[in-house]
């Protein structure tokens, strides 16, 4: 990446005194001020636990056909399950990878007056012939926590807001962890593995199988590789960060380009983003930050929503059209009309 390196921070820095907090947490606004990624070392994920969750994702997707496909997520009206290559878009382009999605195990919500977004609510689809994963993916969903509720705690600081400020506004969180494949292409130019898109909500946190490329960060109008750095996370944050900032802190365009065939890739998103009924109120910046906020970026194809349940379901059925036209025609329908 010659000079276009990403900022890499080291969440430690929190637990080794008032000094060293500080410096973290100026880094931090200055990394997602700037850039909307970085590098985060630091975080108490052991070794141990990584190779867990990369033995579990390749595990899953050795079984045989018939077994991933016992859960494909058009049997979930949550997006749920296992996605087959090919079956997610973005920007209403094909995505040549193979995923399972799994999101916080809760009940489905049955009040038929309930808002539409709460239709994300519900049960996950676990493999049978793998029981392993749900252990791990459990594992894994509370580690992550921990380090992105210590993350937003630093940020709310860094802005001039309460420590708790995100505590008290997030409610029950809505997370979502994609275990992902990307399968190598024999196309002489590269191919999208997922294309270029900012994450709809507050925070993401990346583990990359390591010596694995082929994620590209936009920095000053280009494309640059950001490559897995042993140890450490990828972070980034979302559209919903940076509107409660008021584009102080940046949402940053990202995507995913294919390794070559014969290789492939193995990735775990983490996504850690308020309720779905919960609405981020803007942070009363101190004036020398204000006077840096760029305003929100304006996209008339991708209004951002305050509430995060309507930028999830946003997201979710442009992604994923099968599942919409199968378990929600009618959303479809009603969202066609007022267009």
């Amino acid at each position: 990446m010659s000079d276009l390196t990403l900022p890499i921070l080291d969440l430690s820095q929190l637990d080794e005194g008032p000094e060293a907090a500080a410096r973290f947490r100026d880094d931090l606004r200055a990394a997602t001020h700037e850039v909307g990624f970085f590098y985060l070392t630091g975080t108490g994920i052991t070794p141990e636990l990584e190779g867990r969750l990369h033995q579990a994702a390749r595990d899953f997707f050795a079984l045989p056909e018939a077994d991933k496909l016992a859960i494909e997520n058009v049997k979930s009206p949550h997006f749920r399950g296992y996605t087959r290559i090919g079956g997610e878009r973005t920007q209403g382009k094909v995505d040549w990878r193979e995923q399972i999605d799994i999101g916080p195990e809760r009940e489905t919500v049955a009040n038929p007056s309930a808002a539409d977004f709460f239709r994300l609510v519900g049960p996950n689809l676990w493999p049978e012939a793998q029981p392993e994963l749900r252990e791990v993916a459990s594992e894994w969903h509370d580690h992550l926590s921990g380090v992105a509720r210590k993350l937003l705690r630093a940020w709310a600081l860094s802005l001039g807001a309460p420590e708790s400020y995100f505590d008290e506004h997030f409610g029950e969180p809505s997370t979502l962890i994609k275990i992902v494949r990307y399968p190598g292409k024999e196309d002489p130019t590269p191919q999208q593995g997922v294309g270029a898109h900012k994450d709809s909500g507050v925070l993401t946190l990346l583990w990359v199988e390591p010596g694995k490329g082929g994620l590209q960060v936009q920095r000053d109008g280009k494309w640059v590789d950001a490559p897995p750095v042993p140890g450490a996370f990828v972070v980034n944050i979302g559209e919903l960060l940076e509107y409660a900032t008021q584009g102080y802190l940046v949402a940053t365009n990202h995507r995913v380009i294919s390794p070559a065939y014969p290789d492939d890739r193995i990735s775990v998103p983490f996504f850690f983003n308020p309720a779905l009924d919960k609405r981020l109120p803007l942070i009363d910046l101190p004036p020398e930050l204000a006077a840096e906020a760029r305003g929100v970026t304006q996209d008339p194809a991708n209004p951002i929503h305050a509430l995060y349940g309507e930028n999830a379901l946003k997201s979710r059925l442009r992604a994923h059209p099968d599942v919409a036209e199968i378990h929600h025609a009618d959303l479809l329908a009603a969202r066609a009309a007022s267009a």
